[in-house]
């Protein structure tokens, strides 16, 4: 994504990861959120957790452990692969990053210290993802398991498509 001056969430739909924005200040913005919800929580957000996020906010898409762990190579961290995944493992676990499952990889929550059920865009040609929001409670399927007695305790939406650049370039 490139710098621009608009906002990062489209204001109806909750949408972060296709629009143009100030790319600088979303990073900057969300490693301050992650910096203070684990201070506030007592939790340690280690340099190595701290660095993977800061890789995982350089982009709007998916990146996965091996990709990960060879960026923590080069910047001096590390070539085992329990060092990407404890730290990811934490980040997932304290909302800061999202695993993409359709991708086995990860990419950096666009809500960071909100609670919400994400929903992702992907783009089959360049692995760009979008997060919008989501409230399956709501839908059809929160009927269907109201409808037996089921809670949701957690959903994953993933759909997969062409985002604006790639449709642009075709």
């Amino acid at each position: 994504m490139t710098s621009e001056t608009t906002p990062a969430i489209s204001e109806d739909t909750g949408l972060v990861g296709f629009q143009k924005h100030d790319h600088a200040h979303c990073v900057e913005s969300s490693l301050s959120i992650a910096e203070a919800r684990c201070k506030e929580e007592g939790r340690r957000l280690t340099p190595v957790r701290r660095k993977v996020l800061e890789m995982l906010l350089q982009e709007h898409r998916a990146l996965g452990a091996y990709a990960i762990l060879d960026r923590l190579r080069d910047a001096g961290f590390g070539s085992q692969p329990p060092v990407a995944y404890r730290a990811l493992d934490f980040l997932v676990e304290n909302g800061f990053v999202h695993k993409i499952e359709r991708l086995n990889a990860f990419v950096a929550c666009s809500h960071p210290g909100a609670s919400h059920s994400p929903a992702f865009m992907i783009c089959r040609k360049c692995d760009a993802v979008a997060e919008a929001h989501s409230t399956p409670a709501k839908g059809a399927l929160g009927a269907a398991a109201r409808a037996v007695g089921f809670e949701i305790e957690r959903t994953v939406v993933e759909a997969e498509g062409v985002c604006p650049d790639c449709t642009e370039k075709a």
